[in-house]
């Protein structure tokens, strides 16, 4: 499932990492990229020590935290500290799937990347080209979001970053590890709460709610793995 998290972060959010961005020192992003990917990875990233990283990936967390659609549509079980990375000059990343498994910096754990994220830190018009293409069996889904909002897609996703050929994209880029691993099952639960949620809404005292609302945590205490 791909869905667009709109205004993650706000305005303010935004300029605060544009600002730390600007300050930072960065890297050739391949020192980051696994046997294959290196061979068509070509883009500038924070290093995974950096302190602009940290702070940065702290509030991203922090926002994801208060998302209620980020949280409905992942549900989340761990979450990758956020990387960020910037292309210019032509830069771009060539068809590829990301690694099943990324370790946790500092620790002896691992992240399962069920669910990639990117988040957009600039503006679509600051550059040309920079387009993250997904994959499915529908064909290619084209995304370039307005700075602050992010978009959400199935790990298993071959994509790529079509060339920069003016300006520079800025992005955080994570993954996430659900409760759900299926994706199936992933997006029948979200199906299902979004439905819920609206016929909550439209009908506070309706008598099928609550038996909704059972179901929906049935599926989840049996789909769920922690």
């Amino acid at each position: 499932m791909m869905l667009q998290i709109p205004e993650l972060l706000s305005d303010a959010d935004v300029r605060q990492a544009r600002e730390a961005l600007d300050r930072a020192a960065w890297e050739d992003g391949r020192a980051t990229a696994g046997r294959q990917a290196v061979n068509v990875k070509s883009n500038l990233q924070l290093p995974l020590d950096s302190p602009a990283a940290r702070d940065l990936g702290n509030l991203i967390l922090d926002r994801l935290g208060r998302s209620p659609l980020f949280i409905a549509a992942a549900l989340p079980l761990r979450v990758l500290p956020p990387r960020f990375n910037r292309y210019e000059g032509g830069g771009a990343y060539g068809n590829h799937i990301d690694n099943a498994l990324f370790r946790v910096p500092g620790a002896d754990s691992y992240v399962r990347t069920d669910i990639s994220c990117t988040l957009f830190l600039n503006d679509p018009g600051e550059y040309e080209g920079g387009e993250l293409v997904v994959e499915d069996s529908y064909g290619d889904h084209r995304v370039k979001l307005p700075a602050g909002d992010m978009i959400i897609y199935p790990g298993t996703s071959h994509h790529r970053v079509t060339p920069v050929t003016q300006g520079a994209r800025l992005a955080a880029f994570f993954w996430t590890q659900s409760l759900v691993p299926s994706e199936v099952q992933r997006k029948t639960l979200f199906e299902l709460d979004a439905a819920i949620q609206q016929l909550s809404a439209d009908h506070p005292d309706h008598a099928s709610v609550n038996p909704l609302t059972g179901v929906y945590h049935n599926l989840l205490r049996q789909w769920s793995v922690t």
